[in-house]
C-alpha cells in the first residue's frame, strides 16, 4: 500500500542524512511510526490514560471541538503525545526531509542568506525556527552560515527555537550546542546555549517570547500539527464537528455535529465557501499574523514548508501509528494527529501586511535552489559506492513527484518592497513582478 498520497511519509530507519524507505509489496512507505514500550497500548486495549482524561473532560463539560481534542492529545503537559517522547527518528516515529539528506537543510540555509542579502545585509539576523524537531535542519543551516563566514562576519546572528516539548529540546541541545545548557531565570527563554559554530541559541515556549527584531522565520512540518476546527455544511447551515462519548460504548469516542451554530463556525467559515466540509486552524492564523506584523515592522522573511493545499481540500484530518493510517479517535495519545495546511487561509491571515509567495511544490523549490548542482558536487566527493548510492536515493525521495516532491509545498512571507506590482498596492488578481529574484520561487508562480 502506497501512503504517499496521504501526506505522511514513512521511513523504516532514522539514520541521519542517509535513511531510506523499506518496501512492502513494491510500495515505499515513507514515514514510520514506532513507539517506545511505555507509549504502546496493550493489544485489544485502546483505553489509554489520555482516553480516560478525555472521557472525564467530556462528562464534565460536554462534547469538545476537534481543536481541543488535538491540543489535549498532542500537547497535554502530562499525557501529550509530543511532550515526553522522542517522536522523531528510528526509536520514535518518523523521519522528515532534513533527516533524509543534508542537501535539504543546506538549500534552506542558502535561501535565508539570499533574503538577508536582498534586504540590504542588515547588521542583525535572528534565525527563528518553529518546532525544530531534533535540530537537524538548524544544524545544516548553521553549517552553511559557518561556511559563508566571511560574508556574514559583520552580522550579529542568533538562533531562537520555539519548542514546547522538554524531550525534544534536550535532543536539540545535544545536536546543536557545544557548551553546557543553562536554565534561564526571569527571562522569556527557558534555556540557552552556544552552538558548535559559536552562535548563541535560545529556547522558548511560545513565539511571543522571541525578541522582536530583524527575524528570519522557518516553519518546517510545524503548522500541520496545530489544532483544527472541522465544519460541515448542512441543510440548516454550517455546523461544527465535535468529539463526544459513544453512548453505546462508554470507553469509545465518536464524532457528532453541533445542534446549532457555534462561535467558531460563525467566525471561521468564509462567506463565499463552496466546499461542503472545511477545516480551519486559528492557531496557524495567529502565527501568520504575528510573523507578518514583525516582518512589516522590522524586516526579515518567513519560509514555511509543509504539505497542504490552496483552499481546495475538505477532510484531511488523520492519525498515524505503526506504519499505518490510524483512527484519529482510537487510543488517543499513542499516535500522531495531523491535517493538511490550507495555504489560502495563511494568505488571507497575512492581511496584506506582507507579500506572499506560493505554495510551490518542493520539487520546483529545491530545483530552483540548485539541488541538482549540489548533488553533483556531493557525488564527485563521494568516497565509496555506498555513499554515491545513498545520495541518489535521498535526492529521489526529496524530488520525486510520487514521493515528497509534490506532497510538500513552500510558502514565503516577504516585505512588500521585495515585490513590485503595476500599482503601488497590488490587488490579489493582478500579476506580480519581482524587484529582485526570490530564491526558490522565480517565475513558476506567475505562468
Amino acid at each position: 500500500m502506497r501512503l504517499a498520497r496521504f501526506g505522511r511519509f514513512f521511513l523504516c530507519s532514522g539514520a541521519r542524512n542517509y535513511s531510506f524507505p523499506c518496501l512492502h509489496g513494491g510500495a515505499a512507505i515513507w514515514r514510520c511510526r514506532r513507539f517506545n514500550s511505555e507509549n504502546k497500548v496493550q493489544e485489544n486495549s485502546p483505553v489509554t490514560p489520555m482516553l480516560k482524561h478525555l472521557v472525564m473532560k467530556i462528562k464534565s463539560t460536554g462534547p469538545i471541538t476537534v481543536a481541543e481534542y488535538m491540543r489535549e492529545v498532542l500537547t497535554n503537559p502530562v499525557k501529550g503525545y509530543y511532550m515526553h517522547h522522542d517522536v522523531l527518528g528510528e526509536k520514535g516515529d518518523f523521519v522528515t526531509s532534513p533527516e533524509i539528506s543534508q542537501m535539504f537543510g543546506e538549500l534552506i540555509g542558502i535561501w535565508f542568506v539570499s533574503e538577508w542579502i536582498a534586504s540590504g545585509k542588515p547588521g542583525k539576523f535572528q534565525l527563528v525556527e518553529l518546532g525544530p524537531g531534533r535540530g537537524s535542519l538548524t544544524h545544516d543551516i548553521l553549517r552553511v552560515f559557518n561556511q559563508l563566514g566571511s560574508l556574514l562576519s559583520k552580522c550579529d546572528i542568533s538562533v531562537h527555537l520555539v519548542e514546547v516539548s522538554p524531550k525534544l529540546s534536550e535532543i536539540q541541545a545535544l545536536t546543536l550546542a557545544e557548551e553546557k545548557i543553562e536554565l534561564m531565570d526571569r527571562s522569556p527563554a527557558y534555556m540557552k546555549g552556544v552552538a558548535k559554530t559559536g552562535l548563541p541559541i535560545f529556547w522558548y515556549q511560545d513565539l511571543s517570547d522571541v525578541p522582536v527584531g530583524n527575524s528570519f522565520y522557518l516553519a518546517h512540518e510545524f503548522l500541520d500539527a496545530l489544532p483544527i476546527h472541522k465544519f460541515q455544511k448542512t441543510e440548516k447551515g454550517w455546523r461544527e464537528l465535535l468529539v463526544d462519548i459513544d453512548p453505546e460504548v462508554p470507553d469509545k469516542l465518536r464524532f457528532v455535529l453541533a445542534p446549532s451554530a457555534t462561535a467558531a463556525s460563525e467566525a471561521f467559515v468564509h462567506e463565499e465557501e463552496s466546499r461542503d466540509h472545511v477545516e480551519m486552524c486559528p492557531d496557524a492564523g495567529v502565527i501568520i499574523q504575528k510573523l507578518a506584523q514583525n516582518i512589516e515592522k522590522n524586516g526579515g522573511a518567513a519560509l514555511i514548508a509543509d504539505y497542504g493545499h490552496d483552499g481546495t481540500k475538505t477532510d484531511t484530518f488523520r492519525g498515524f501509528c505503526g506504519h499505518k493510517l490510524h483512527d484519529v479517535l482510537l487510543a488517543p495519545g499513542t499516535a500522531d494527529l495531523t491535517a493538511d495546511v490550507d495555504f489560502s487561509y495563511l494568505r488571507r491571515m497575512a492581511q496584506d501586511k506582507v507579500a506572499t509567495l506560493g505554495p510551490i511544490k518542493q520539487q520546483d523549490f529545491l530545483k530552483n535552489m540548485g539541488i541538482d548542482i549540489r548533488l553533483q558536487v556531493l557525488l564527485q566527493n563521494a568516497k565509496d559506492v555506498a555513499t554515491h548510492h545513498q545520495l541518489l536515493q535521498s535526492y529521489e525521495m526529496l524530488m520525486d513527484l510520487n514521493k515528497m516532491g509534490e506532497r510538500f509545498n513552500f510558502f514565503a512571507l516577504l516585505p512588500h518592497y521585495r515585490l513590485v506590482a503595476s500599482n503601488e498596492r497590488k490587488k490579489p488578481h493582478e500579476s506580480t513582478s519581482l524587484s529582485a529574484p526570490v530564491a526558490g520561487f522565480g517565475e513558476l508562480l506567475w505562468k
